[in-house]
C-alpha cells in the first residue's frame, strides 16, 4: 500500500494508490479519496476510474481534483475545501507523490481562513515544505 502520511485528523495525503489498495484504506478508516492526479500523467499509473470504481465497491466517497504541472487554480482550491467538507470522516487525497494534495489542502484551507503558520506546521509533520507557496497561502488567508 502507499505510503500515507497523517497531516491532521481530517486529511491525510499519499503518494498513487492503486485499486488493491482500497480494501486497506478502507480498513484504515478513511471515508473518502480525494485524486489530484491527472490520468496518463506517467506511462502505467491507473488510471482514476478504476480507483473510483474500487472506492465506490467499498462504500467510500471518490472525488478528482486533477492538478497539472500547469499550478492551482481557484476552482481546484473551492473544488478541495467542498470536497473536505462534504467529506463524513478523514479523506485520503494522493497524487504522484502526495505533494501537490498537501498544497492544494493548504491552498484549500488558507482561502477558507486557515492560518499560514498552521497550515505549514500540521504539513512540516508530515514532512512537507510549503515554503514555495507560502506567499499564496498569505494572499489567500489574507483575502477573507
Amino acid at each position: 500500500m502507499a505510503n500515507i502520511l497523517h497531516i491532521d485528523d481530517s486529511i491525510s495525503v499519499a503518494p498513487q494508490i492503486t485499486p488493491a489498495d482500497i480494501a486497506e484504506i478502507a480498513a484504515a478508516g478513511f471515508t473518502t479519496i480525494i485524486n489530484n492526479r491527472p490520468d496518463d500523467e506517467e506511462s502505467g499509473q491507473p488510471e482514476g476510474a478504476a480507483v473510483r470504481a474500487a472506492a465506490e465497491a467499498a462504500g467510500l466517497g471518490y472525488t478528482e481534483i486533477p492538478v497539472t504541472q500547469a499550478g492551482f487554480s481557484h476552482p481546484q482550491l473551492d473544488a478541495m475545501a467542498a470536497a473536505l467538507e462534504a467529506a463524513d470522516g478523514p479523506v485520503l487525497a494522493y497524487c504522484r507523490s502526495g505533494t501537490r494534495s498537501c498544497n492544494l489542502w493548504a491552498l484549500a484551507r488558507a482561502k477558507r481562513g486557515d492560518h499560514p503558520d498552521t497550515l505549514m506546521a500540521k504539513a512540516a509533520a508530515a514532512g512537507y515544505d510549503l515554503t514555495g507557496i507560502r506567499a499564496m497561502l498569505d494572499t489567500l488567508a489574507a483575502a477573507r
